[in-house]
């Protein structure tokens, strides 16, 4: 593959192009088909590389949204063990109750490997960069750019929204749920969203002999994050916290989401992404990872693909420059959504239905 040419600042829905004065007039049902339809399409089209790895690795949502911690009585002796165990280790229970906010800035290196088993030896490498802000206990803002497109997105509380080059602002469905990245460098935010994690026992991972909590989200969740067109059908996260240090090492999340059209056979997309956390360091008396690399598998399957499953593998490294804790200035007024978010919530025959929560890709 040769290297991507610069997208284009406009969303590239291609049936839709040129026809934008009469696709107001089109049943909504048959537009978010189509908008499905062509975005899954990303997948098997490689010259969209860019794309996919941004709406996949930049900036996925945690399973669930933090809930507040659960007193000892309430969780599992064993879980209540492991997250006692990586507070110690990582010095965060000191921090708990000052920390207002969070500030931290990396590196990120990408690829697409098109097929399960292929390689494409790193030739098409895309370098980005990242900052990221969090108020505790559920407003974030992050900022990516990755061979020259950025993506923001970003939570005030009430409502989670991204913004892309080639879809413009949308909307996430469901409750307001963390930045899965921050949990890469926020032994705060990891603490809070295991509290109420379930024990699963222990396993080996990268040869490290690990304790593993899970979380899932439920069932009222997933309806929040499904339509008639697509059905979210699980969504569930494993923590492997170290046995012999306490620190979190690996996470690992998967979702399962079933899209049908009027009149077709549903087509099943799952997708699994797996992170590696290490090189800890002590920033303020607290350990924050600063390393690690992510792979994820998009799998695409169902009675009406002849070939059988697809499998489309991506890869990322990142890397944490600076994390700073109470950063002066940072206030509410940065966590406000888009104006054009606002506008288009109040519309509701606006394409803002058709966002990352329709499509297994930007979930």
């Amino acid at each position: 593959m040769g290297r991507l040419a610069p997208l284009s600042e406009e969303p590239t829905n291609e049936e839709d192009e040129g026809n934008n004065n009469n696709s107001k007039k089109r049943l909504h049902s048959w537009r978010k088909w189509n908008w499905i339809k062509n975005h899954f399409c990303l997948v098997l089209n490689k010259k969209s590389n860019l794309k996919i790895l941004l709406s996949v690795l930049g900036c996925p949502l945690f399973p669930l949204p933090v809930h507040p911690l659960l007193p000892f009585n309430e969780v599992s002796s064993s879980a209540q063990y492991i997250i006692q165990h990586f507070r110690a280790a990582t010095g965060c229970r000191k921090l708990e109750g000052t920390v207002k906010n969070v500030f931290t800035t990396g590196k990120v290196t990408m690829d697409v490997v098109d097929e399960l088993g292929s390689n494409g030896g790193g030739v098409n490498l895309e370098k980005g960069c990242f900052v990221m802000w969090q108020m505790v206990p559920d407003k974030w803002q992050i900022e990516l750019v990755l061979s020259g497109q950025k993506v923001v997105a970003g939570s005030n509380g009430a409502i989670a929204w991204r913004h892309t080059p080639w879809l413009g602002v949308h909307a996430a469905k469901g409750g307001v749920r963390p930045l899965r990245r921050a949990l890469q460098a926020n032994p705060l935010a990891v603490s809070a969203v295991f509290s109420a994690a379930q024990y699963m026992g222990e396993k080996q991972i990268s040869g490290i002999d690990c304790f593993v909590l899970k979380l899932s989200a439920d069932q009222k969740d997933l309806a929040e994050r499904s339509d008639n067109t697509a059905e979210m059908i699980k969504h569930a996260i494993f923590g492997y916290f170290s046995q012999r240090s306490g620190l979190l090492v690996h996470l690992e999340d998967s979702y399962l989401t079933r899209i049908q059209a009027p009149g077709s056979h549903p087509t099943y997309w799952e997708t699994t992404m797996s992170t590696k956390i290490e090189d800890y360091r002590i920033v303020d008396g607290v350990m924050i990872a600063h390393a690690g690399s992510s792979t994820a598998l998009i799998t695409r399957f169902g009675d009406n693909l002849k070939a059988g499953p697809a499998t489309t593998r991506l890869e990322e490294s990142w890397t944490i420059d600076d994390v700073a804790f109470n950063v002066a200035g940072l206030s509410l007024d940065c966590f406000i959504p888009p104006q054009e978010l606002l506008r288009d919530s109040s519309s509701s025959s606006s394409e803002d239905d058709l966002d990352w929560r329709s499509s297994p890709l930007h979930r």
